[in-house]
């Protein structure tokens, strides 16, 4: 899943960066409103964290363009200040959560996840195909009773799959997910990890659980 971390403060988004790409997500990190306008416009984001003091352009007006231009990210507002009438003010330009610093990271995470679920449908925490299941806060994977170890990048990957059964996935979207903006890998790398997981999840005499859909993409589960 890949989020937009729109924060000035160095400590307070390098802290958060590196919690979030340890818990499996792709980050892009703006540090002022003209970059994270840019990324928020140009990037398909699953979730946006946007600090609402920022310099160049404060992050309510990130979020009042991005609602005008017709844009339904799950945007997560940061602020220092604690009165009803800034939380009220974030709500009704279109905020889909807020967050008072400091924080514990612990809550920020909990609050993107619930926001990552509501873009994809879903209440359970406990994602479900076939025989596979998936916890996304513990980032536990098992088909049936037996326990299955992913990479990062394989649960990455496999989450998103999830989170989108029975869709077919191009890898355009794919890469798109679960990369961030500065990655550099290899031009068949979504391919290339998507070989990691079968051979991690297929069973014999079990059914297949990733289907490839030749020149178009692949899906996790039967077709809807």
């Amino acid at each position: 899943m890949r989020v937009l971390l729109v924060e000035d403060y160095a400590p307070l988004s390098k802290a958060v960066t590196q919690g979030l790409r340890e818990a499996g997500f792709a980050v892009d990190l703006a540090a002022d409103g003209h970059e994270g306008w840019h990324y928020a416009r140009s990037g398909d984001y699953d979730v946006i964290i946007l600090d609402v003091m920022l310099p160049a352009m404060d992050g309510l007006t990130i979020l009042k363009r991005l609602r005008d231009a017709g844009r339904h990210t799950h945007v997560l507002l940061l602020t220092a200040k604690d009165t009803v009438q800034d939380r009220v003010d974030g709500l009704n330009l279109g905020a889909d959560d807020y967050l008072v610093k400091p924080f514990a990271f612990e809550e920020l995470l909990a609050r993107v996840r619930a926001l990552v679920r509501r873009r994809y449908d879903t209440k359970n925490p406990v994602l479900r195909v076939d025989d596979l299941q998936i916890d996304t806060r513990s980032r536990a994977v098992k088909r049936g009773d037996e326990t299955i170890e992913l990479t990062a990048r394989e649960y990455a990957l496999l989450e998103y799959l999830a989170a989108r059964a029975g869709e077919l996935v191009s890898r355009t979207e794919i890469w798109e997910s679960v990369y961030d903006f500065h990655s550099s890998a290899v031009s068949n790398v979504v391919d290339v990890y998507v070989g990691y997981l079968r051979k991690k999840l297929e069973r014999p005499n079990r059914p297949r659980l990733i289907h490839t859909r030749r020149g178009q993409g692949y899906m996790l589960g039967e077709g809807k």
